[in-house]
């Protein structure tokens, strides 16, 4: 059975202890997680302690590495967690992980879904087209609305002014071309952009006859 050779504070992350195994470094953990365990020095680990020492383990290293990625950008918290799963994070781990850094306030679909709708829709993105990037990123659909809704509101944007700032400067790249050419393309661009329907079709009549 393996012995415990070590468990001492994490200097470098406080509220860390450094487990040693078989004088070997383990794993840094959270101290108050170790505490139901009863771990002593010098004595073998039982085999259900060794078991939740690992299980720990890959939490911790499922939680660093969510964390690291949050420092480079937002993320919804299902996307997130699929790419740590493909990151080889058991997928237990990366559940567990996700909880905590939703307990700390480090993730927040509605947060994330409002902050990344604001941003979008000052580039040209439509309300549709916004509402389709967050699905996919695994934002749950009314939370994907409400947020889009809330951050064109607080933009002071709404579809119809938008849809035509975006529509005119594309209609100056299609001037050479036929009218019926023309107005198809300027369709397909704002569809493509989440404009669509009559808003749409009918900013493509206003700028199409001038």
């Amino acid at each position: 059975m393996p012995i415990l050779t070590g468990l001492a504070p994490d200097l470098r992350q406080s509220g860390y202890l450094l487990v040693e195994v078989d004088r070997g470094r383990f794993a840094s953990l959270p101290g108050e997680a170790l505490t139901s365990l009863r771990l002593d020095i010098g004595r073998e680990i039982p085999a259900a302690v060794l078991a939740r020492l690992r299980e720990l383990a890959d939490i911790e290293g499922a939680f660093r590495a969510a964390v690291r990625a949050l420092t480079r950008r937002p993320h919804a918290r299902r996307d997130l967690g699929r790419k740590l799963v493909r990151k080889q994070h058991p997928p237990e781990a990366v559940e567990a992980a996700l909880e905590r850094l939703e307990a700390r306030g480090l993730i927040d679909d509605r947060r994330f879904a409002e902050q990344y709708a604001a941003v979008r829709a000052t580039r040209g993105r439509g309300p549709a087209r916004l509402v389709k990037d967050l699905l996919a990123q695994g934002v749950d659909a009314g939370v994907a609305e409400q947020s889009v809704r809330r951050a064109l509101e607080d933009e002071g944007l709404t579809p119809e002014i938008e849809a035509r700032a975006v529509a005119a400067k594309r209609v100056r790249q299609l001037a050479d071309l036929p009218p019926m050419v023309r107005k198809r393309r300027l369709l397909a661009f704002l569809a493509r952009r989440g404009y669509a329907g009559a808003a749409a079709l009918e900013v493509v009549r206003e700028l199409l006859e001038r």
